[in-house]
């Protein structure tokens, strides 16, 4: 976990001071809910959830009952809209306004930026709130392109931050370090204006959790097969295969097996992968149960798009084991009509459990 940023003057601070009010939130690009469940799970009331994906308000507002879920465009929405329908006030020590921003043009994954512009300057606009209601509390979380993309919009940010008096720290973490059995690194902020209280950092876990801590049949996933549809709520759903595509799982070898196993095979082998062994290593390949789960994308369902098949089950993993490897409670119900619109909300989400470890430093202070 390395520091990037920080602009604390190196004042110290004295821990002697009143509780606050219970801390309230207003959850910007909330997507499906994880920022808003990790805060909601810390203690913080979260007053409203910002995103303009209508594939995204069932699901928000059936798991997070008394929040609001408002579905805009942040650019289409007035500053001063949370003071009008909510009275919320400028100046309150108590609000955190949080701004985890679709982040595809930072992303590694996303080779055509044209179609990624659109999230380019959402800090930008982001920031127009902060101006305005000057929280005691701003969080941001974003791919770690962000810190070192040359046309990235964080410089301009962080400026906004010190011309409006807050203190911040910048952080790239791995969430396997936080109670999340998955390694994915991201760029993580905390700001105050406060200036009793100390930014700091959930404290990492001594020990990482690994696949085998959260799936398989101990953890109540029974087995299934490619294609399986399960119609309760608990989303054990698995996108189905092809012939090919289910031979080339089976000859994928258990824990950790990879689409070399089958390089050889004419029959298996695809075209564009002959002669490139060390291209996209991970396409087709199965997750190790000792290891923390690769990045949870937004394709996680799909095994030509990552390591995203199962240990040892010949297919990829499931909706339920998607969100379980991001960390979102068993009980949390996914209300999307396809299998992609609940993985895109699953993939985006910040992990619940990391949300849930910034609630409690927050309002321990």
């Amino acid at each position: 976990m390395t520091a990037l940023l920080s602009n604390h003057k190196g004042i110290e601070q004295s821990t002697d001071h009143e509780p606050l009010p219970q801390l309230k939130a207003i959850d910007f690009f909330c997507g499906g809910g994880g920022m808003t469940c990790g805060l909601r799970q810390a203690g913080i009331k979260v007053i409203a959830g910002v995103d303009f994906d209508k594939d995204a308000k069932d699901t928000y507002e059936y798991n997070n009952p008394g929040t609001v879920f408002i579905q805009t465009d942040i650019r289409n929405l007035h500053s001063n809209y949370f003071a009008r329908k909510f009275d919320v006030k400028p100046n309150d020590d108590s609000l955190i306004l949080v701004g985890c921003s679709p982040c595809q043009f930072y992303s590694i994954i996303n080779s055509d930026k044209s179609k990624s512009l659109k999230s380019k300057n959402l800090l930008r606009n982001f920031s127009r709130f902060i101006e305005y209601y000057k929280p005691g509390y701003v969080l941001v979380e974003n791919v770690p392109g962000i810190a070192t993309n040359k046309e990235s919009i964080l410089p301009f940010f962080l400026s906004e931050l010190d011309r409006l008096g807050y203190r911040y720290e910048t952080r790239i973490v791995n969430m396997c370090h936080y109670g999340i059995a998955q390694s994915r690194r991201r760029f993580s902020l905390i700001a105050t204006r406060l200036e009793n209280v100390e930014i700091k950092f959930p404290e990492q876990c001594e020990k990482e959790l690994t696949v085998r801590d959260v799936i398989g049949e101990v953890n109540g996933f029974y087995k299934i097969q490619a294609g399986h549809k399960d119609t309760t709520e608990f989303k054990h759903t698995s996108a189905g295969l092809s012939p090919k595509g289910l031979k080339r799982m089976q000859k994928t070898s258990h824990d950790g097996g990879s689409r070399l196993d089958w390089a050889d095979d004419e029959e298996l082998q695809l075209p564009c992968f002959v002669g490139h062994d060390d291209s996209f290593k991970d396409t087709y390949g199965r997750m190790w149960w000792d290891r923390p789960a690769p990045t949870i994308t937004t394709k996680f369902f799909s095994i030509s798009n990552g390591r995203f098949g199962h240990p040892e089950e010949d297919r990829a993993i499931s909706i339920r084991e998607g969100a379980s490897l991001q960390s979102f409670p068993r009980d949390y119900v996914f209300k999307t009509s396809s299998i992609a619109k609940a993985a895109k909300l699953i993939g985006n989400a910040v992990p619940c459990e990391y949300a849930r470890r910034l609630g409690e430093v927050i309002i321990n202070g």
